[in-house]
């Protein structure tokens, strides 16, 4: 049986654990072909992806530098799924650490900026392309004591808008999901009262599983995603209030 994305390349930032991990086996399972990056390169050499690069999305010589050595490696790039994040430390805004909110942003915003930046004349050149950046519903609503994390992705949501705008008479459509919060690697950057406080806001009563997030991801990367673009889609459990 034919997979969604056979004969299709996809890039997947973050893409060793987590849910980009997630995300990544399930284009793989569906017929993908995938390019990782992640600063894991342990994780990198083990994940028996098609391409890798160990990569630190905050540079964006480095970032450039992957997507021309993917669509060297494997033809093309089709589907970029910018995975890569951190939630940082939980604190009061005006007792926010300078040198951690701008790491959160530097990953965060201006990560996945460099990383649409980089892939976008690459699937111009093709005609086609989905990208679907992973951004937040903290993102929408604000989350008390993360207000760097709730920032850098309210700016995800901001960027996906525009560059879905931008390229709408294209074939090449750029979405966002929003997730509710979802167990993973992540939460030991948080406090306990910060995960509890989480898990009490979504009505669901429990956090998301990253294959249901994975889920959402893949028809947003699929060519079955033609006329939603610039997008926010929510995946939250009940949480999301707009």
């Amino acid at each position: 049986m034919a997979g969604r994305f056979d004969g299709r390349v996809a890039v997947v930032t973050g893409g060793v654990s987590g849910i980009g991990a997630g995300i990544a086996q399930r284009l793989a399972a569906e017929g993908a072909r995938l390019s990782l990056w992640d600063r894991d390169a342990a994780g990198l050499a083990q994940s028996g992806a098609d391409h890798t690069a160990v990569l630190d999305v905050t540079d964006p010589a480095a970032v450039q530098a992957a997507a021309e050595e993917a669509a060297a490696a494997l033809g093309r790039i089709d589907v970029l799924i910018a995975s890569a994040g951190i939630t940082g430390p939980n604190h009061p805004t005006w007792e926010y650490p300078v040198d951690a909110w701008d790491r959160v942003i530097d990953i965060n915003l201006k990560g996945v900026f460099y990383c649409n930046r980089a892939v976008v004349p690459v699937m111009q050149r093709a005609g086609y392309g989905r990208i679907v950046n992973i951004a937040s519903i903290a993102g929408k609503e604000g989350n008390p004591n993360a207000s760097a994390y709730s920032a850098s992705k309210a700016g995800v949501i901001g960027l996906t808008k525009s560059l879905g705008k931008e390229l709408a008479a294209s074939n090449i459509r750029v979405n966002c999901v929003t997730p509710a919060a979802v167990r993973t690697p992540l939460f030991a950057q948080m406090t306990e009262e910060q995960i509890a406080w989480m898990l009490s806001k979504i009505p669901a009563g429990r956090f998301g599983e990253i294959d249901e997030i994975a889920s959402l991801v893949l028809w947003l990367a699929s060519e079955e995603c033609s006329f939603s673009t610039g997008a926010v889609f929510d995946v939250s459990g009940g949480r999301a209030t707009y």
